[in-house]
C-alpha cells in the first residue's frame, strides 16, 4: 500500500475507551483507584516478603519477581488510559509510541516465561522435595529470573523492530487504548501481512510453549499430590498451587485470543486488554495472599497483630 506522503508522524492519537460522556468522571476514577490499588498490593507483596525471614524462599522470591513485573506492566499502559479523559491526553509522541510497544511487548513475555518458572518451581517442591533446595538455590533462581528478562527483551525486539522498520504516512489516529502493534500496523504504508505472521508465530510460540510446560508440570503435580496419603498433606500441596493456576488462567485466556487474531481487531480486544493490563496485575496480588495462609500471616504480623 502507497502513501501519497510518507514522512512518519511525530505523534499519535489513540482512540482511548469507547464511552458515553457522562461515564468520563466515573471510569477516570475507577482507573485512578485499580492503579493506585495495584501498585498498593504488589508494593505491600514486596515489604511483607523482605520484612519477614521465613518467606525468604524461591516461591516468594518469585512472588516478587511477578509483583515488580505486574507494577510495570500496567505502569506501561494506565497511566495514558488515565490521561485519555482528560483534554489533550490522547495524544502520545512516536517515540513514546515506540516505548510503550517495546515495554509492553517486553514485560508480557517476561511474565509468561516467568509463570511458567513458578510452575517449574512448583513442580520441583512437590514432585522432588528431596532435592529442591539444591536444584532451586539462590543462584539458580537469580539466574532463571534474569532468564525471563532476557527473553523478553530480545522477544521485543525483534517485535518492536519489524514494526518500527515499515514506513508510515501521515496517518496518526490509533484505533486502540494504548500503541500495541495490531493496531500499529494498520496505519502503515505497505503489506503487514509478514508482520502478522510473525507476531502470531512469536508470540504464538512463547505463550503455547509457555501454556504446555504448565500444563505438563501440573500433570506431573497432580499425579503426585494424590498420592499424597495424608488429605492434610493433599490439601496444603493443592493451596500452594491453585493461586498459580488461577491467575495464570485469567492472565493467559485474554492474552492468546487478542493476539492470535490480529486482523479481526475490534472493540472486544479492547476490553480484553483492558483487562490483563489494569485487573490483572491487580487481582495478583489480591489472589496470592487470600490463598496463601504464610502470606496472611505475615502481613498480619507486619501490622503488629497476632499471626496465630
Amino acid at each position: 500500500m502507497e502513501c501519497p506522503n510518507q514522512t512518519a508522524p511525530t505523534e499519535f492519537v489513540l482512540s482511548g475507551l469507547p464511552y458515553q460522556e457522562e461515564m468520563k468522571v466515573p471510569l477516570f476514577l475507577f482507573f485512578s483507584l485499580m492503579f493506585i490499588l495495584t501498585l498498593s498490593g504488589n508494593s505491600l507483596i514486596l515489604l511483607v516478603v523482605a520484612s519477614n525471614l521465613h518467606l525468604h524462599k524461591p516461591m516468594y522470591w518469585f512472588l516478587c519477581h511477578l509483583s515488580i513485573l505486574d507494577m510495570a506492566f500496567s505502569s506501561v499502559v494506565v497511566p495514558k488510559v488515565i490521561a485519555g479523559f482528560i483534554p489533550g491526553g490522547k495524544v502520545i509522541s512516536f517515540v513514546g509510541c515506540v516505548s510503550q510497544i517495546f515495554f509492553f511487548q517486553f514485560l508480557g513475555c517476561a511474565e509468561s516465561l516467568l509463570y511458567t518458572l513458578m510452575a517449574y518451581d512448583r513442580f520441583l517442591a512437590i514432585c522432588k522435595p528431596l532435592h529442591y533446595s539444591t536444584l532451586m538455590n539462590w543462584k539458580a533462581c537469580l539466574i532463571l529470573s534474569l532468564a525471563t528478562l532476557i527473553g523478553g527483551c530480545l522477544h521485543s525486539i525483534v517485535e518492536t523492530t519489524l514494526t518500527i522498520l515499515l514506513p508510515y504516512g501521515q496517518k496518526n489516529y490509533v484505533d486502540y487504548i494504548f500503541c500495541d502493534i495490531p493496531a500499529i500496523l494498520k496505519l502503515a504504508c505497505a503489506d503487514t501481512k509478514l508482520n502478522e505472521i510473525m507476531m502470531i508465530v512469536d508470540v504464538g510460540l512463547v505463550a503455547m510453549t509457555c501454556f504446555l510446560l504448565i500444563l505438563l508440570s501440573y500433570v506431573y503435580i497432580i499425579a503426585a499430590i494424590l498420592r499424597i496419603s495424608s488429605s492434610e498433606g493433599r490439601q496444603q500441596a493443592f493451596s500452594t498451587c491453585t493461586a498459580h493456576v488461577t491467575v495464570v488462567t485469567i492472565y493467559y485466556l485474554p492474552v492468546v485470543f487478542h493476539y492470535l487474531r490480529p486482523a479481526t481487531q475490534d472493540s472486544l480486544d479492547g476490553v480484553l486488554s483492558t483487562f490483563y493490563t489494569t485487573v490483572t496485575p491487580f487481582l495478583n496480588p489480591v489472589i496470592y495472599t487470600l490463598r496463601n495462609k504464610e502470606m496472611k500471616a505475615a502481613i498480619v504480623k507486619l501490622w503488629g497483630g497476632n499471626s496465630e
